[in-house]
């Protein structure tokens, strides 16, 4: 269900940059880490379109409030882990019908930008 159909809305959040423990290594254990998030929701906008009112609109300001404090109060061995976590919690909104979560550790490997991990999760399925 991650086709965007009529009457569907995309949400992207896109570089939300924060800052958690993440990792095994006793540094990183120790002290905060850069992550990078971003997701994908879609949900069915027919309403919010129709009546122009923010009730029937999925407020994203909601969900990326409760990222940040997830991801900032919480510390995380697995960036699969973080990235499962942080997909339930947006799965736990009713209008959601489908969401991807991708998570970076950027710097995590020597020679490369980053790492990431995406997990998505679909309401219909």
């Amino acid at each position: 269900m991650n086709k965007l159909t009529p009457g569907m809305a995309r949400i992207r959040v896109k570089d939300l940059r924060l800052r958690t423990f993440i990792g095994i290594k006793e540094e990183e254990i120790l002290n905060r880490q850069d992550v990078l998030i971003n997701l994908t929701i879609l949900y069915p906008a027919a309403q919010a379109v129709e009546l122009n009112q923010i009730d029937q609109a999925l407020n994203y300001r909601t969900i990326t409030k409760a990222v940040i404090r997830h991801v900032e109060d919480n510390r995380f061995a697995l960036l699969e882990r973080l990235t499962q976590e942080l997909l339930d919690l947006v799965m736990s909104h009713s209008e959601v019908r489908y969401a991807e979560v991708e998570v970076d550790k950027p710097h995590a490997l020597r020679f490369a930008e980053s790492v990431s991990i995406t997990l998505s999760a679909d309401r219909d399925s």
